[in-house]
């Protein structure tokens, strides 16, 4: 299992790929480009949170 620390940075590579990805598909109005990001940048919004439960829990 992951730590919270893990989880924690990989969320924010996560982000910032999704928020890349979507700025990308903008620029080319490429629509699944767009919606790639934006999955991703929630991916790691998800992925945070599992990082706070976890140090709230102490793992």
């Amino acid at each position: 299992m992951k730590s919270s620390t893990q989880d924690t940075v990989e969320s924010k590579i996560h982000k910032v790929k999704g928020e890349i990805k979507k700025a990308a598909g903008k620029i080319t109005k490429n629509t699944d480009l767009e919606i790639e990001g934006k999955e991703e940048k929630i991916e790691g919004k998800v992925q945070e949170k599992v990082g706070q439960i976890k140090k709230v829990l102490g793992k």
